[in-house]
């Protein structure tokens, strides 16, 4: 007997197929059996599942002889089901990773509840996802009970009326006789019974269903008269509590969801013909005769009143106004906004007649996404080398965290923001500054960068227009002008900006400041990252960090994560560093033994943290070079990444570690010693003093005392390669460190990156 029996019903959706089953027969959890129901489906969904059932013992195929509908091809699956629990999965939609194991964890702390309610998203044609609004009714609290019943928690009646977010102990299922009627709201009168006669209820959060919103093809957004399906299936709510009257205390309740229900389906935009508006109103108001519990009890909302009044006209009077109302809103809205522009522009013309503030510097990094890169490290410094310069980070109060305490937090778009523009003596940033700021004469302006550049930048993608897209190339060359210095870490990188952004700003050449914490932290520090991030003591880290593609939409891990976490086993963990301008990873899509560290504030603590860095054409190889650790390359898309973008050199020729051309070869070379070979070790020690000449933990201070203390000699001297000592790799930080069952005091954060609640 499998512990779960997932039901697939199919019907005209062979575009869809092969993913949904591949999402259960891909899952982890191996301990199920997928029943699919090839409801005489006319394209060739009945054959892709019966190529199923040959490809794996699993799967078992029911053909049925006439198109029955969604419910009873439902009922025709559970009549087939062996499985403790059953689960139902619509044919678009698929299961996260993870899901099943996940299932059967929460139903064995639950001790084996008669109903399991889990979470889901709506994820769209256009790559859209879209959370379940209701998601908050899922919450799980440690100090609260594992399971309950439905009056325990009665906000459940509100969630979507479906029957694929929910698993089903089929001993419940079969005892209350439970089935699916046949129509276009059958979920309906199931889901209501099913919540109202369970005994035990527990619910998981987490996103286990990827609900599919398709382009064209819902049946549920058709314009059609098979809408008034739904009184029927109510008529079935209501027969379910009248024959089992322990459940009328329930009927104010399932009242007010058929109200709100009815309304839903009246007001939502095409679904009914124009000619069935009136009847279907006319129907609305039979049913809330009907089924008004005696007492009143049922609310006073105005929808309530006019379904019980039949007043049409008012109803819809009432939806026009209320359009009218938010359009007028709307539009305040945006004279506000347009107001408010004026007033602030004329705000920062007036500011800028004032003098500039000498001992006021302003930084900002990754379009103000918080204290981070090459800014952070000079703000560091500047505090330290120079503390008769006050200092201001732009960032938006979702990072606001990310600051160091005493550091002024400057709201993007505010007056404080375009005061401290307008007046500031000193501007750091890895990117430009908005198109509104005007440079006064006296402003220094930093460009700081944020990467050893391989993809072509700047002027260089003129011929690149998938890479360049709508990019206004005279716009960028009017911000390029604002530089006064350049930031460079090598002679590649000095050549390249000063070619992809002509103008006539001196180039710093003396290292990039972020990677000084790679020469200054300690074997303390290390293990203290990992133990943040939850990485086992002995476990060996893959940074993951792929780059962004020009040519593709939406978030980007060519690696199967899946596939390579399993192939390494438990003595390994990836952590997932997706690109800044992707959002990284939902948490449902993260497999087992993956870390999705994409929100860290620091990327150079995840460095430190990792064992081997795993990259495809991030310029994050660069920094990590600094430390001396073995690197591994994944260039599957090598060719399409170049024609796209464009590289400067052929990294692949000349790659600062070993080279994956498949998925093959990379699970190959990280299951093998060959990351921290011989040869891994050559290559990175040729790329080391190609790339690294200059970051040895005091690019930040020739730089403060270059620009912010005037000292144009007698810099820091360039410590040799040979000569410096990097952050010790996990292995020898453990050898050089006792557990920390001996007692020995956590060592703290690192200065240039620590995290305090702000000022």
């Amino acid at each position: 007997m499998p512990r779960f029996s997932v039901i697939v019903p199919a019907y005209k959706v062979q575009a869809y197929l092969h993913e949904c089953i591949e999402s259960v027969l891909g899952q982890g959890y191996s301990d199920f059996e997928l029943i699919a129901v090839d409801d005489c489906s006319p394209d060739g969904s009945g054959a892709i599942l019966d190529d199923f059932a040959v490809r794996d013992a699993r799967v078992s195929v029911l053909h049925l002889p006439e198109n029955v509908g969604l419910g009873r091809a439902r009922n025709a699956g559970m009549a087939r089901a062996t499985g403790d629990y059953l689960l139902f999965l619509d044919s678009d939609d698929t299961l996260t990773p993870g899901t099943l194991q996940a299932i059967a964890d929460r139903l064995k702390e639950a001790d084996e509840p008669d109903l399991l309610v889990f979470d889901y998203v709506r994820t769209y044609w256009d790559g859209r996802i879209a959370p379940n609004q209701r998601a908050d009714l899922l919450a799980q609290s440690p100090e609260g009970p594992q399971v309950f019943t439905l009056a325990d928690r009665p906000g459940l009646l509100k969630l979507l009326q479906v029957a694929w977010n929910k698993a089903y102990k089929r001993e419940f299922v079969e005892r209350r006789g439970f089935t699916f009627p046949s129509g276009y709201y059958e979920d309906t009168p199931w889901t209501f019974p099913v919540l109202l006669s369970a005994r035990t209820v527990a619910v998981l959060d987490r996103v286990c269903v990827h609900y599919r919103q398709r382009r064209q093809g819902n049946i549920l957004n058709t314009t059609s008269r098979k809408h008034f399906d739904i009184f029927d299936q109510y008529d079935r709510v209501f027969g379910h509590i009248d024959k089992n009257p322990s459940l009328d205390r329930w009927r104010p309740a399932v009242f007010g969801r058929m109200v709100a229900h009815l309304a839903t389906i009246y007001c939502s935009a095409g679904r009914l013909p124009r000619s069935a508006r009136s009847a279907f109103f006319k129907r609305c108001r039979q049913h809330y005769k009907r089924y008004r519990p005696a007492g009143g009890g049922v609310g006073t909302q105005t929808r309530h009143l006019l379904f019980g009044l039949g007043a049409r006209r008012t109803f819809d009077g009432l939806r026009l106004a209320g359009r009218m109302r938010r359009m007028v809103r709307a539009r305040r809205k945006v004279t506000y906004r347009r107001l408010r522009t004026a007033l602030l522009r004329l705000h920062y013309a007036i500011q800028r007649r004032r003098p500039l503030d000498p001992g006021l510097a302003v930084f900002s990094a990754y379009w103000n996404r918080g204290y981070a890169c090459n800014p952070a490290a000079i703000e560091a410094t500047v505090r330290a080398l120079a503390p008769h310069v006050r200092t201001a980070w732009i960032t938006t109060p979702r990072h606001a965290r990310t600051l160091p305490y005493g550091v002024r937090r400057l709201h993007p778009g505010s007056a404080a923001y375009w005061t401290a523009l307008a007046r500031a003596t000193y501007l750091v940033s890895n990117v430009n500054l908005p198109d509104h700021y005007a440079k006064r004469r006296g402003q220094t302006n930093i460009q700081t960068h944020h990467g050893t550049p391989l993809k072509h930048m700047g002027v260089d993608l003129m011929d690149r227009p998938a890479a360049a897209r709508d990019m206004d190339f005279g716009r960028l060359l009017r911000h390029v002008d604002r530089w006064d210095f350049s930031v460079s870490a090598n002679r590649h990188s000095t050549l390249t900006w000063e070619r992809a952004y002509p103008s006539g700003f001196t180039t710093l050449e003396y290292g990039y400041p972020r990677n000084d914490i790679f020469q200054q932290a300690t074997a303390e520090d290390v293990l203290r990252v990992r133990t943040e991030l939850g990485i086992p003591r002995e476990a060996t880290a893959v940074l993951y960090a792929p780059t962004h593609r020009d040519y593709r939409r939406g978030l980007c891990t060519p690696a199967d994560l899946r596939r390579v976490a399993r192939d390494l086993g438990p003595g390994f963990v990836i952590l997932l560093r997706t690109h800044y301008l992707e959002d990284g990873a939902s948490p449902a899509a993260v497999p087992e033994g993956v870390i999705d560290v994409s929100g860290h504030p620091s990327v150079e603590e995840l460095c430190l943290a990792a064992d081997v860095l795993l990259t495809d054409y991030s310029s994050i190889m660069f920094d990590y070079a600094n430390l001396d650790r073995p690197i591994v390359l994944h260039t599957e898309d090598w060719a399409a990444y170049g024609a796209a973008r464009g590289t400067y050199f052929n990294i692949i020729a000349e790659p600062p570690g070993l080279v994956a051309r498949t998925e093959d070869e990379l699970i190959d070379i990280l299951t093998t010693d060959a990351w921290r070979g011989p040869r891994s070790a050559e290559l990175r020690a040729s790329f080391r003093a190609r790339f690294c000449p200059y970051d040895d933990g005091h690019a930040a201070e020739r730089i403060v005392r270059r620009v912010f203390l005037g000292e144009d000699g007698g810099l820091p001297s360039v410590i040799p390669l040979e000569q410096r000592r990097p952050a010790p790799a996990p292995n020898r930080a453990r050898a050089l460190t006792p557990p920390p069952h001996t007692g020995v005091p956590a060592t703290p954060s690192l200065s240039h990156f620590e995290v305090h609640p702000q000022a």
